[in-house]
């Protein structure tokens, strides 16, 4: 007599051997058999079933449950005969029996089979999410979620599969329903309408491909705040390729962009295969994460993930997946901690570019995944960026586009010095020559404007005021979807424009699309301080720093908790954390104007005396009146109040 059946996908439907309805106790019994069918040959410790399915109970009385619902369960499952069953020992329970007999096996031995006809049979199965519309309390809720993620992800990179191989007859039609049922439950799953878009065009359906596209581009907006991924807009930029020349879902992208594009490996998990859902969640939240960086464009998971459990170099990844930036880390755990280890890897050369470990306890998992993705993309962010930098440097002058010219602006605004900050002006300007729609170039050459005026580095501020706004106005309206450029707007329009609010929704903009922007952060912490609010200034910083501790830019994050500390009055703390600075960062010659004042309002006029001679070395035209003229706050009495006492304190001239 043939298995009980046991379909999760979409649902759950539990049926006796011989093929009706099974009729069981109570709901969690059905749930029980469930859990133990998507463990499959992993099994399920009997305390974590005790503790999920009957939590709050003491211990004596859920194990009591649990053998109650078991003996139900079995009832069921082994009547008439039948080969599926429940076995275990003291410790541990699992289903075992016809491979046929769970829907989700089946999915999962076809999706693997090399026969497109295989396929086609797995995409039938997927009839929905794991468990959808059964109503689940919030313990089993968590219990089953990594599940539903796994086999969606799996669901969705088969869709993708049959997509690039439509050439057999049921192939196509098999690709579609499954990427509509994808859909369904999901309007904003990228890889299900790059499918549909994929099919349409290899059925000769030009429109329908766009009207897809279009879809896919609301869904994105409206769902996640978001722009379809490079690989979605490429396959439309040229015709679609024959089944037999299609490239790995990623690799046409990085032809068609400027930007770099990087790929989020599975981790590789060095503890217990109980552990695997987590370490698969972590390189999910990484490259969600990730892809909210509009600096580069982020390869789907799903490609990614059909490297798990095979070694491949980088190398080897860069050229089938036309990338040239990897991810790879490492996670394990011990006892209740867990650490992960994450390396960014150059795929042409094999450097190592960035590296780090992070630590902590496993109390709370899904905050330490939220976390951990944070951390690494912050980081990950200027380690890519130095990188292109570095090969925009190497480029012949004759090679430059419009995107290179910024690149090679990049470190010049960061320098803090006034030739630099020029050289950076000619570079910008000569890139929107090169491209007048390119919003970046004006926002960043907004925030150059801006720079000479309040580092006191032009002879003419009100010059250079008038141009940081010509430089906003036309960044405007091209940066919708740029967070650096609207932190860069935003910036310049908090440091020398006197529009705060205006600034806030530039900054706030930014971080909506981008929430883990070190830079976005920081400009938003200096937006605080300008509005006199010490304690958000200070917290903005501080996040600022843990996402991107290595930051070029970091000493100016530290400045600005200095200037947190002087809006409180505490000056003498302020004193010695800028005194740390100017020894690291002796070219920031501008801070001597902060030195000085906090200095002597701490009391220490020989130290403030001696940044005032330091600073007019620096800017011989340095005085009261100019810093009237230059300075972020002075239109701020209650801020701009105690910095003229201290000045006139140390001996600024007044002009």
């Amino acid at each position: 007599m043939a298995a009980p059946r046991i379909r999760v996908f979409g649902g759950l439907e539990i049926r006796t051997a011989g093929g009706t309805p099974a009729t069981l106790p109570t709901r969690k019994t059905a749930l029980l058999i469930a859990a133990l069918a998507l463990a499959h040959d992993k099994g399920v410790r009997r305390e974590a079933l005790s503790e999920a399915f009957w939590p709050g109970r003491g211990e004596a009385q859920s194990r009591g449950s649990l053998r109650q619902s078991l003996a139900a369960a079995r009832r069921i499952l082994e009547q008439g005969g039948a080969t599926l069953g429940i076995e275990g020992d003291a410790h541990r329970l699992r289903l075992a029996g016809d491979g046929g007999a769970v829907d989700a096996w089946r999915f999962a031995q076809l999706a693997t089979e090399s026969a497109p006809a295989a396929w086609a049979e797995a995409a039938a199965l997927y009839q929905g999410d794991i468990l959808a519309g059964y109503a689940l309390p919030d313990a089993l809720d968590e219990w089953f979620a990594p599940y539903r993620r796994e086999y969606r992800q799996k669901a969705l990179a088969l869709a993708e599969k049959l997509s690039v191989r439509p050439e057999a007859a049921g192939i196509a039609d098999a690709g579609q329903a499954l990427a509509e049922r994808l859909l369904s439950g999901d309007g904003a799953a990228e890889e299900a309408h790059r499918a549909l878009i994929r099919l349409h065009l290899a059925r000769g359906q030009d429109n329908a491909a766009r009207r897809q596209f279009e879809l896919c581009k609301a869904a994105l907006r409206r769902e996640l705040g978001a722009e379809p991924e490079a690989a979605t807009t490429a396959l439309l930029s040229a015709k679609p390729p024959s089944p037999a020349s299609a490239p790995a879902p990623g690799g046409s992208a990085r032809r068609e962009s400027e930007r770099p594009s990087v790929i989020v490996m599975p981790f590789d998990n060095l503890s217990g295969e109980a552990d695997g859902y987590f370490v698969d969640g972590v390189v999910e939240e990484i490259t969600a994460a990730l892809s909210r960086v509009r600096d580069f464009f982020v390869i789907a998971r799903q490609s990614a993930f059909t490297y798990k459990g095979r070694f491949a170099d980088v190398r080897e990844i860069g050229r089938e997946l036309g990338v040239k930036y990897v991810v790879e880390g490492t996670v394990r755990r011990g006892g209740d901690r867990l650490r992960i280890s994450v390396q960014l890897v150059d795929a042409e050369s094999r450097a190592q570019l960035w590296a780090d470990r992070y630590e902590g306890v496993t109390n709370d998992i899904f905050e330490f995944q939220d976390r951990i993705a944070a951390h690494v993309a912050g980081a990950i962010h200027p380690a890519v960026r130095k990188a292109e930098i570095d090969a925009a440097r190497r480029k012949p002058p004759g090679n430059l586009r419009a995107y290179d010219l910024v690149l090679r602006a990049y470190p010049k605004i960061w320098s803090a010095s006034a030739q630099d900050n020029r050289e950076a002006i000619a570079l910008l300007t000569k890139a929107i020559a090169e491209s007048p729609q390119y919003g970046r170039a004006h926002a960043l050459l907004a925030w150059c404007y801006a720079q000479d005026v309040v580092y006191l580095w032009s002879s003419d501020p009100e010059d250079m005021r008038r141009k940081a706004g010509e430089a906003v106005e036309a960044a405007a309206g091209l940066i919708d979807d740029d967070p650096t450029a609207l932190a860069a707007v935003g910036s310049a329009l908090s440091q020398c424009l006197d529009d705060l609010d205006r600034a806030a929704t530039f900054i706030e903009a930014a971080l909506a699309l981008d929430p883990n922007n070190a830079w976005a952060w920081a400009r938003y912490a200096w937006l605080a301080i300008y509005r006199d609010e010490a304690d958000a200034a200070k917290e903005r910083f501080e996040r600022s720093l843990s996402l991107s501790p290595l930051d070029p830019l970091g000493y100016n994050v530290r400045i600005g908790i200095t200037s947190a500390l002087a809006l409180k009055k505490d000056y003498a703390q302020a004193a010695r954390l800028l005194r740390d600075v100017l020894h690291k960062h002796p070219g920031v010659t501008w801070v001597h104007r902060q030195m000085a004042y906090v200095a002597a309002l701490a009391g220490d006029l020989e130290t403030a005396r001696e940044s005032v001679r330091l600073l007019l070395a620096a800017h011989p035209d340095a005085s009261i009146a100019l810093m009237q003229a230059c300075h972020p706050t002075r239109n701020v009495p209650r801020i701009f109040g105690p910095m003229l006492e201290g000045w006139r304190l140390a001996g600024l001239p007044e002009r």
